[in-house]
C-alpha cells in the first residue's frame, strides 16, 4: 500500500464439481496462502464454490445449501484474515424466488456485498439463462450464512485507509458485452476492477481474452484482475485452463495459464489516479457516487486495510525510454527518426528554406540532428548538400571531435564549413573586460552564444533555418546556454532524451554497416566519445569537461524525468523505483544526491523551457511550453526537496 501500490492476486483453486465442502477447503487454503504472500485483494473464479459446470444441479436446494454451508466454512476459517476476497457462488433470493450468479465480497469473516452478474449468456456451450437471472436493477437485502447482505450491481468498494483504492466487480460476460459493467464502475471511481470468470479454452481464444482484458484496463485507466476457472471443472463439453491475468492501464503485468494457484502482482493505484486526473476525457457519471440504498446511482461500500509496504514484484525498467528487446528497440528507433524527420520536412516546406544549418560538434546530439536533417532532405527529394554543416572550433575543441565532425559531414554529403571562433570570442572578452584566464560561466557561455550567432547569420545568408541540437535531458536540467545552444529555428531533438539519442545514433551506425563502412566507423567513434560541451581548454588534446561528472549520470536523470513528468510521482516514490531499477549500479546515496540535484535544476531552469523553439514531439514525455509542460518559471522546489530531506 506504500507509495500507491496494492498487492493483488487472481487465484484458481483446484475444485471438484458440486463438492462444496472440498471446494471451500481449497478456497480458504488459497486465501491463507495469499495472505502469507502479502496479497491484499484476491479474486477467485466465477461459481468456484460449486463449480461453474454444475448444469441443472444449480436448481437443486441440496447444492445451494451446500454452497451456503461451504461459504460459512470459509468465513469461519478466515475470520482473522484481512485480505479482501471476492469469490463466485450461486445465491437464491427468496424475495423474488430467482437464482443469481454472484460475486461474494468477504473480509475477516464478514460478507460485505453480493454482486450479481449482469449479462447472462445463452449461446454456444453457455446456457446460464437456463438457471440464472440477470442482476441488472436488483437492489435487495439477502440472508446468507446468518448475515443480512446487500445484493446489487451498482456498487463500488472504497478503502478507507487508502483513498485512491476503489474496487469494482464484474463477472465474466460483463466485460464481453457492448457496454461492460466495469465502464460504469470506473467512471464512478473504481480504480481496480475484479473479474470472476469461467471462460473455456478453444484455439485462439486466449489471445482475444488477453486483448480484451488489457484493452479494458487501458480504456478505463484502471487495474484489472481476471480470475478464471481451471482444472477441476467438468470436461464434458469444454475445457477450462485457469487463464489468470493482472493488467494495468493497457499493460499486462502478470499472466498464468494451464495451471491452478495464485497469480500475484501489484497495481500502482497512484499512477492510475494521476493519469485520470490529467485526462479530461475520463468523465464521471452524471450523478456523483453516493451512498444510495435504492440503486439510484453507483453506491459506495467501504472496507479497511492495514497500511503496509507493498513488495514490488513488477519489473522496473532502468531505461524507461528505451525498449530492452533488440527488435522492439530497432522498431522504436526507426519510428522516432521518421517522426522527427517528418516534422522537419514540413517546416522546411512551409518556410521555403533554402538550407538547413546544423552546428556540428562531433558529439552525439549534433550528430543525431544531422542524421534527422538528412532524412528530411531525402523525403523532400533534395540533395544533402542543401544541409550546411558548420564546425566551429574554439578553446576546448579536441582534434578527435573536430575530425569526426568533418568526416561525418563528408560522409553524409552535407556542405561543410569550418569557422573558427576563437579570435571572435577573444575580441568579445576584450570588449566586456573579461580575463581570458578566468574560466567561469561567462567564459563558457560566450563561446556557446557566438556559435549560435554564426549559425543564425549563415542561415540568413543562405535563406535557411537553424536546426536545434539540444535534447530533452539537457532541457530538463537546464544544461544549455540561454540564447546560445538553447536557441534555434526548429529543435529536432527537443523531445529525445540523452539515453535514447545514443541508441538512435547506434541504430544508424548498425544500419549503415554494410552500406557505408566509413560512416559506421565515424558514428561508432562519436558514440565512444565522452559527452562534453567542450567549453574548457583541453589538456594534452583530451577532453577535460565531462558533462556527467558535473550534472550526474544521464541514465539516472532520464529515469527521474520519465517517472516525475509522465506519471507525476513524488520524490519518495521516484527514489524507491530508482533503487529497484538501478540499485545494483548506484548506491542509495548516489541516487539520492542526483535526485536532489535534478529537482533543484529542474525548478531553477524552467525559464529556459518557457521560450523553447518549435520541435517535434516523439514520445509521451515532452517539455514543450505550448502543451506538454506548463510551469511558472518562479515555482519553488521546497516541498519536493523537503520530502527528500526527510528520507532516512
Amino acid at each position: 500500500m506504500k507509495d500507491g501500490f496494492i498487492c493483488v492476486a487472481a487465484g484458481t483453486p483446484q475444485i471438484r464439481v458440486a463438492d462444496c465442502r472440498y471446494n471451500a477447503e481449497q478456497i480458504f487454503i488459497m486465501m491463507r496462502e495469499a495472505d502469507k504472500q502479502g496479497v491484499k485483494i484476491l479474486a477467485l473464479p466465477e461459481l468456484c464454490l460449486t463449480g461453474y459446470t454444475c448444469g441443472d444441479l444449480f436448481l437443486q436446494d441440496t447444492l445451494l445449501d451446500g454452497a451456503a454451508e461451504g461459504l460459512r466454512t470459509i468465513l469461519e476459517a478466515t475470520r482473522h484474515l484481512e485480505v479482501l476476497t471476492v469469490l463466485g457462488m450461486p445465491v437464491r433470493n427468496r424475495w423474488d424466488n430467482k437464482l443469481y450468479n454472484c460475486a461474494v465480497v468477504i473480509q475477516k469473516g464478514e460478507i460485505l456485498r453480493l454482486i450479481p452478474k449482469t449479462y447472462i449468456p445463452n449461446y454456444g456451450e453457455f446456457y446460464e439463462q437456463r438457471w440464472f437471472s440477470s442482476g441488472k436493477g436488483v437492489d435487495v437485502l439477502a440472508d446468507l450464512c446468518g448475515q443480512q447482505v446487500h445484493m446489487g450491481t451498482d456498487v463500488i468498494l472504497a478503502c478507507e485507509t487508502m483513498p485512491d483504492l476503489v474496487v469494482g466487480v464484474e463477472i465474466c460476460e460483463d466485460i464481453w458485452a457492448p457496454e461492460p459493467v466495469s465502464t460504469a464502475l470506473a467512471r464512478a471511481g473504481a480504480t481496480v476492477i475484479l473479474n470472476l470468470s469461467a471462460s473455456n479454452e478453444v484455439v485462439g481464444k486466449a489471445a482475444y481474452r488477453r486483448q480484451l482484458v488489457v484493452g479494458q484496463s487501458g480504456r478505463l485507466c484502471c487495474g484489472y484482475v481476471y480470475a478464471d476457472a481451471g482444472e477441476g471443472e467438468s470436461t464434458t463439453d469444454a475445457v477450462f485452463t485457469g487463464h489468470n491475468m493482472i493488467a494495468e492501464n493497457g499493460a499486462l503485468l502478470a499472466e498464468h495459464r494451464f495451471s491452478t494457484g495464485l497469480t500475484i502482482g501489484e497495481i500502482d493505484v497512484g499512477r492510475l489516479v494521476y493519469d485520470r486526473r490529467r485526462m479530461n476525457t475520463f468523465t464521471p457519471p452524471e450523478k456523483n457516487p453516493v451512498d444510495d440504498a435504492h440503486g439510484l446511482g453507483i453506491g459506495r461500500s467501504t472496507f479497511t486495510l492495514t497500511p503496509t509496504a507493498t513488495k514490488i514484484r513488477r519489473y522496473i525498467s532502468p531505461t524507461p525510454f528505451i525498449p530492452e528487446n533488440a527488435a522492439d528497440r530497432a522498431n522504436r528507433c526507426e519510428e522516432i527518426l521518421t517522426i522527427a524527420a517528418l516534422g522537419l520536412k514540413k517546416r522546411l516546406q512551409h518556410t521555403g528554406a533554402g538550407t538547413a544549418v546544423v552546428g556540428l560538434s562531433g558529439g552525439l546530439d549534433s550528430t543525431l540532428a544531422l542524421l534527422i536533417t538528412a532524412l528530411a532532405m531525402g523525403m523532400l527529394h533534395r540533395p544533402a548538400s542543401d544541409i550546411i554543416a558548420i564546425t566551429m572550433p574554439c578553446f576546448g575543441t579536441t582534434d578527435r571531435t573536430k575530425n569526426n565532425a568533418v568526416l561525418l559531414a563528408e560522409r553524409m554529403g552535407a556542405t561543410l564549413r569550418t569557422i573558427p571562433i576563437g579570435d571572435t570570442v577573444r575580441s568579445h572578452f576584450r570588449d566586456i573586460g573579461h580575463d581570458l584566464e578566468d574560466h567561469d560561466v561567462t567564459y563558457e557561455n560566450a563561446q556557446a552564444r557566438e556559435r549560435t550567432q554564426v549559425l543564425m547569420d549563415v542561415a540568413n545568408q543562405t535563406g535557411g533555418i537553424v536546426i536545434g541540437t539540444g535534447d530533452l535531458s539537457e532541457l530538463a536540467l537546464g544544461w544549455a546556454t540561454y540564447n546560445g545552444d538553447h536557441m534555434s529555428m526548429y529543435g529536432v531533438n527537443a523531445s529525445i532524451p540523452k539515453t535514447l539519442v545514443r541508441h538512435l545514433v547506434d541504430y544508424v551506425a548498425r544500419d549503415n554497416r554494410k552500406k557505408d563502412e566509413e560512416l559506421t566507423h565515424v558514428l561508432e567513434d562519436i558514440l565512444d566519445t565522452p559527452v562534453s560541451p567542450e567549453l574548457l581548454p583541453a589538456v594534452q588534446g583530451e577532453i577535460t569537461q565531462r558533462t556527467e561528472d558535473l550534472v550526474g549520470p544521464y541514465e539516472l536523470h532520464d529515469f527521474f524525468l520519465y517517472h516525475i513528468i509522465r506519471w507525476g510521482f513524488g520524490p519518495r516514490k521516484v527514489l524507491r523505483l530508482a533503487e529497484q531499477a538501478l540499485g545494483r549500479r548506484y548506491s542509495r546515496e548516489v541516487i539520492l544526491k542526483w535526485l536532489k540535484s535534478f529537482y533543484r535544476r529542474f525548478f531553477a531552469q524552467q525559464f529556459k523551457r518557457s521560450c523553447l523553439p518549435d520541435g517535434p514531439k516523439i514520445g509521451s514525455v515532452s517539455l514543450s511550453p505550448r502543451g506538454d509542460w506548463r510551469m511558472p518559471s518562479d515555482a519553488v522546489a521546497r516541498l519536493w526537496l523537503e520530502e527528500l530531506e526527510g528520507i532516512n
